[in-house]
């Protein structure tokens, strides 16, 4: 728990192992930008044209009215933010650096970066559906955690299977096409914690990165964090009240053969103000087999992505060094060359 961010004494400096070279910094300043807002509760084809529109065009679009009700949103913000105010010692033995383990808290990341950490803790929970033992490892405290969880997960990945059927609807697949194991692993949350920085133009919440699943749900908080690559520069996300951020994962990407993308996004950090923010992830089951969709290829579009089980894509994608993407550049083409 010594390497725990949130638990440290306040610093007045950034500690040498946070400082990136002046080439992997934020830049001064990034341009705001509101990301296109989908309104789930209109008509159906203009609700999937919209998000097939934002999809290919940026990759991240917002949600509202989205089935996932306020207090459950409320709820989860309120106990995760308790959870990090809990003493250190009621913490501690969570805390593990080992990856495989489905709940666990950890600072920095998970990624090979080549040596700098990020400013960042993360609480892990992993929960099975249909509803399993998972919840059995989950933090004892603050009480009200594992029910509040719960429900807020029942939701949004009610929510986001949802988008998945809308997805395929406008792409032409069967409605069930996203159903199954390419979404049947266990649904995993972090809870992202991002205390104040003391120099938040040297260092970063996040690195640049594209996520390896099929969906990502983002519950954001409304103080600014991240930042997403758009057309060779980064764009600062301001969040909508009441909304998810939601991106699309590699695994979409890839079953697409390219026409949807996985994008890359970072996190910065703040001066003043804590930021929290709780990431749902729907992911495959490990040994599901993904490759594009045979309706994306012809002779004219053959298959731009090698087919893999979604465990040997974790493995590759885990050790990819990240020094490329720090200039825009991840092509998950060519991660899949390194196998």
């Amino acid at each position: 728990m010594e390497k725990m961010l949130h638990s440290a004494p306040i610093q007045a400096t950034l500690p040498d192992c946070f400082i990136f070279p002046a080439d992997k910094r934020p830049p001064a300043t990034a341009a705001a930008a509101s990301l296109p807002i989908i309104d789930l509760s209109r008509s159906r084809d203009e609700v999937r044209r919209a998000i097939l529109d934002a999809g290919k065009e940026i990759g991240f679009f917002q949600v509202v009215n989205h089935g996932v009700s306020k207090q459950a949103m409320q709820d989860m913000e309120d106990v995760c933010r308790e959870f990090f105010r809990l003493p250190a010692a009621e913490k501690a033995g969570l805390y593990s650096e080992d990856t495989h383990k489905a709940t666990r808290i950890y600072s920095s990341t998970m990624f090979e970066t080549g040596g700098e950490r990020y400013w960042r803790d993360c609480l892990r929970l992993a929960c099975s559906f249909p509803a399993g033992d998972s919840a059995m490892d989950w933090p004892e405290k603050p009480r009200r955690l594992r029910e509040v969880v719960e429900r807020f997960t029942v939701q949004t990945r009610g929510m986001g299977m949802e988008i998945l059927r809308l997805l395929c609807e406008g792409l032409g697949l069967r409605h069930d096409y996203l159903e199954g194991d390419i979404s049947g692993g266990d649904v995993v949350l972090h809870v992202n914690h991002y205390p104040p920085c003391p120099d938040p133009s040297t260092t970063l919440g996040l690195p640049p990165h594209c996520d390896r699943n099929l969906l990502t749900l983002l519950l954001p908080s409304m103080v600014p964090g991240l930042e997403v690559a758009y057309k060779g520069d980064w764009i600062k996300v301001q969040p909508a009240p009441d909304a998810f951020v939601v991106n699309f994962g590699c695994q979409l990407e890839v079953v697409t053969n390219g026409l949807l993308k996985s994008i890359e996004h970072r996190v910065v950090t703040n001066l003043g103000v804590a930021r929290t923010t709780v990431a749902t992830f729907i992911m495959p089951t490990t040994d599901c087999l993904i490759g594009p969709a045979g309706e994306f290829l012809s002779e004219e579009n053959p298959p731009c992505y090698r087919t893999l089980t979604f465990g040997e894509f974790k493995r590759i994608y885990s050790v990819v060094k990240l020094g490329s993407s720090l200039n825009l550049t991840t092509n998950l083409k060519n991660v899949q060359k390194e196998i």
